[in-house]
């Protein structure tokens, strides 16, 4: 990334992005059951039977989303590294292309991200309406994340954008994912 996309993607971030007391208010609540008809890589996967897991959901698009593209490296690798310990990821796909919603597509992209995770096909963004934009009207960002503990509260949100590597808020989740982890 050149200094000029930088400083253009820290400036969106800025006025886009959604301060934290903006939806503090979703911390400790009970997730809300998703509505999904659709999986790919998985079986349909109910919220209830991820009790006693810690559990991370992110929202994605692509291919065009620079932010799902470049956090699709963490995902992967905390989804290999904590699966056996109790952790599970959920991708659910939700559709901003003006392209029609082609099925076939999304499971090569999701493919060609490596994902082994359950992702959920989000028709009409139902879901992240109900978790994420009528909760939080100032929403900037769709690529929201929710990390839920073993009794399914929202102990964390990432409010879009990215996490990788080195940025502060990849160690962050990180270690909010172990530390759940050890209880």
């Amino acid at each position: 990334m050149n200094l000029s996309t930088y400083l253009l993607s820290l400036l969106f971030l800025s006025v886009y992005s959604p301060q934290e007391g903006e939806y503090q208010h979703l911390i400790g609540t009970k997730a809300k059951a998703w509505e999904v008809e659709t999986w790919i890589n998985s079986e349909s996967v109910l919220l209830e039977d991820l009790q006693g897991k810690v559990v991370l959901i992110r929202w994605w698009t692509g291919p065009y989303c620079p932010y799902c593209i470049n956090s699709s490296t963490a995902l992967n690798l905390w989804h290999e590294k904590y699966y056996d310990k109790g952790f599970r990821v959920i991708g659910m796909y939700h559709h901003k292309s003006r392209r029609p919603f082609d099925q076939d597509f999304v499971e090569a992209l999701a493919d060609k991200m490596q994902f082994a995770f359950p992702i959920g096909i989000d028709s009409g963004w139902k879901n992240l309406k109900k978790w994420w934009l009528e909760p939080v009207p100032d929403a900037g960002f769709t690529s929201v994340s929710f990390l839920l503990d073993q009794k399914g509260e929202i102990v964390y949100i990432h409010p879009g954008g990215e996490y990788v590597k080195g940025d502060g808020v990849y160690e962050e989740l990180e270690g909010k994912i172990q530390k759940l982890l050890k209880k």
